[in-house]
């Protein structure tokens, strides 16, 4: 019985969580040889408030991409 615990900092809507479950069910099967019907999937959402890489929280690294992403398409359109 495969139990596979998935972290993801934000949230997922239902419809992604049965998608990821389907796929990695799947793949379990595929791979692995056990059957579609023993794999569990547990998914567990956190604040990026809560949660760092390195010495940054999520949270603070989603700001800084944002801010290179805008800076990015401020030169693209020039």
């Amino acid at each position: 019985m495969p139990y596979v615990d998935i972290k993801v900092g934000g949230k997922l809507t239902p419809d992604q969580k049965r998608k990821i479950a389907k796929d990695v069910s799947s793949s379990l099967e595929k791979i692995a040889g056990k059957p579609k019907s023993s794999v569990y999937v547990s998914f567990t959402e956190f604040n990026r408030d809560s949660f760092a890489k390195g010495e940054e929280l999520l949270s603070d690294l989603d700001k800084k991409d944002n801010l290179n992403f805008k800076n990015y398409l401020n030169k693209s359109s020039i």
